[in-house]
């Protein structure tokens, strides 16, 4: 397959458990697909961001002003199956 058009089009083709597999092999087919890399490209990205730096400084006082307002999130928050 030559274009990402025809490679859409054979993606629509597969069966349920053929997409399934796929969906569990793309993160080693794309590695940029990858969260932790993506994470560590916006860590290690040193351009100047104020507007961003102004909303994590402003997050951070209102954090110390009133911690609990803002509850603890665990593992379970993100558990898509409970």
């Amino acid at each position: 397959m030559s274009t990402a058009h025809e490679i859409e089009a054979a993606i629509r083709t597969l069966s349920p458990l053929e997409r399934e597999k796929l969906i569990k092999d793309l993160p080693a087919l794309l590695p940029e697909l990858d969260g932790d890399l993506a994470w560590n490209q916006i860590m290690g990205d040193t351009r100047p961001r104020p507007a961003l730096d102004a909303l994590l400084d402003q997050a951070e006082a209102d954090y110390k002003k009133n911690p609990a307002a803002l509850p603890e999130v665990s593992d379970k928050n993100f558990d898509l199956h409970s």
